[in-house]
C-alpha cells in the first residue's frame, strides 16, 4: 500500500498536459504515491451542471491531499449557454472549482513562492547606470484565500432589503439615483480570525526560514476598515517576532517598488485580490506564469496548482509547447508539504541544473510567440523540458 494518496486533478486545457509531467517526475523521484483521478471543470459543467462535483470534494475530504492543473472559467452568460440543453434554465450558476474547492475546505492559507533561477533569460533586469544588473529576487507571497472579494458576496439588480441596508452608509448617497437594475455590487470582506491566521503563518515563514521582513501590502489609507484590520492585527503579531520587521506598503506602491527593488521584499502578505495581484507581478519578474507555483493550505487538507490558466489555443498542438516548470514546482511544494524535504529538494536543483545549463528552452524562455513553429526555432517540447529534469535527477 502506497504511504500517501494523492487526489490529481487536471480539469482543463493544458491542465490535462502538464499535470502528468508532475507525475512523472515525482516517479523519478521515488515519491510512494496512489494517485485518484478527480473530476472537475468545464466538461462537467456543460454535462452536468457542476464543474466541481461532489465526488470529487468527497474523495479531497478522504485524501486531504491533491494536485491540480488548470481550469477554464468564463462570463455568466456564455457559462450559461454552454450547458447541455437539458439544463437550461434550471437554475445551475457557474463558481469559479477552485475558489470552490478554497471555500468548501477553508483553504485559506495561499502560499506563492517567486524565486529567481540563476541563468533563466526571462529574468528581471534592472538597468544600473550604462550597464545593467540582475537582482536575485526570493519572495513568498502569503494571500488570505478565502475571503475578499472572492467571498462571492455580490448582486447584480440587489434586492430590496441589501439596498435598504446599504443605504444606511451615507456614501450610498452617491448612487441614491441609480435603479438598482443599473447596480453591480461586490461585497469585501474581511474577518479577524481569518486575518490573524494568514499573518501568522507570514510571520511563522519568515523565521523559519530567515527572512528579515513581512511586508503587508494592502490600501488602509482608502480601504480603511479591511485594510485597517489586516494592519491593526499586523502590527499586533509583530510583536511575537522582535528580529522580523513589519513594512506596509499600498498595493499600487508595491507594484511600483517590485520593479526597482524586488530583492528587499522577503516574505508579503495580503488580502485575496491585492495577494492575487501582486504574486502576479513577482512571477513577472521570475520568469512568469511557466515558473508561479502555488499552494492553497487549510487545517486538514492543502492542494497544490500552477497559477497560469488553462490556456485552451495551445492544448490541441502535438507535440505540446508549454512549459511545465510550474506544475513541477507545484508538486515541490506539495513534498515539502507532507515533509518529504530530501525529494522536494532534488527535484528543485534538478530544475535549476536545467535553467542554468540553458541547453533545454522552452517557447516562452526564448521570448517566442506560442505556436507550432516554435520547435524549427529551437524551443524544446513539454515532454522534453521534463525530461532534462528526470535526466539531471
Amino acid at each position: 500500500m502506497a504511504k500517501y494518496a494523492v487526489v490529481t486533478m487536471p480539469g482543463d486545457g493544458i491542465g490535462k498536459i502538464v499535470l502528468p509531467e508532475a507525475l512523472r517526475v515525482l516517479d523519478a523521484v521515488g515519491f510512494d504515491a496512489q494517485y485518484i483521478h478527480g473530476d472537475i471543470g468545464w466538461e462537467f459543467w456543460r454535462k452536468e451542471g457542476d464543474a466541481l462535483p461532489k465526488r470529487t470534494l468527497d474523495l479531497l475530504a478522504r485524501h486531504k491531499l491533491g494536485l491540480f492543473g488548470a481550469i477554464t472559467s468564463k462570463p455568466k452568460a456564455k457559462a450559461d449557454k454552454e450547458l447541455a440543453p437539458e439544463l437550461q434554465g434550471k437554475g445551475f450558476t457557474y463558481f469559479s472549482p477552485i475558489v470552490g474547492m478554497r471555500q468548501h475546505f477553508n483553504l485559506d492559507v495561499c502560499v506563492r513562492p517567486c524565486k529567481s533561477f540563476k541563468g533563466n533569460p526571462l529574468n528581471f533586469v534592472r538597468r544600473k547606470g550604462a550597464a545593467c544588473e540582475e537582482p536575485k529576487v526570493d519572495t513568498v507571497i502569503f494571500r488570505q484565500n478565502t475571503e475578499c472579494l472572492y467571498s462571492g458576496v455580490e448582486w447584480t439588480n440587489p434586492p430590496d432589503e441589501v439596498r435598504k441596508a446599504l443605504e444606511t452608509h451615507p456614501k450610498m448617497k452617491a448612487f441614491k439615483n441609480v435603479a438598482s437594475p443599473d447596480l453591480a455590487i461586490s461585497c469585501r470582506i474581511f474577518s479577524r480570525p481569518a486575518c490573524q491566521r494568514i499573518l501568522e503563518e507570514a510571520f511563522k515563514h519568515a523565521r523559519k526560514y530567515g527572512y528579515k521582513s513581512v511586508t503587508l501590502t494592502e490600501k488602509p489609507n482608502v480601504i480603511r476598515e479591511t485594510s485597517g484590520m489586516m494592519l491593526a492585527e499586523a502590527v499586533k503579531i509583530q510583536k511575537n517576532y522582535p528580529e522580523i520587521q513589519l513594512w506596509e506598503n499600498n498595493i499600487d506602491a508595491q507594484m511600483m517598488w517590485l520593479t526597482k527593488n524586488p530583492e528587499d521584499f522577503g516574505v508579503i502578505v495580503a488580502g485575496n485580490m491585492f495577494g492575487d495581484i501582486v504574486s502576479d507581478g513577482f512571477a513577472g519578474l521570475v520568469g512568469g506564469l511557466g515558473f508561479a507555483c502555488s499552494a492553497n493550505i487549510g487545517k486538514e487538507v492543502a492542494i497544490f496548482e500552477p497559477t497560469h490558466g488553462s490556456a485552451p489555443k495551445y492544448e490541441a498542438l502535438k507535440p505540446s509547447i508549454v512549459n511545465p516548470i510550474a506544475m513541477l514546482m507545484s508538486a515541490v511544494m506539495m513534498l515539502d508539504h507532507v515533509g518529504e524535504h530530501d525529494r522536494a529538494g532534488r527535484i528543485t536543483e534538478a530544475i535549476a541544473k536545467v535553467v542554468e545549463e540553458g541547453k533545454v528552452r522552452t517557447y516562452d524562455m526564448l521570448r517566442l510567440a506560442g505556436g507550432p513553429d516554435v520547435f524549427s526555432k529551437g524551443a524544446a517540447s513539454t515532454d522534453q523540458m521534463t525530461d532534462a529534469v528526470i535526466a539531471k535527477i
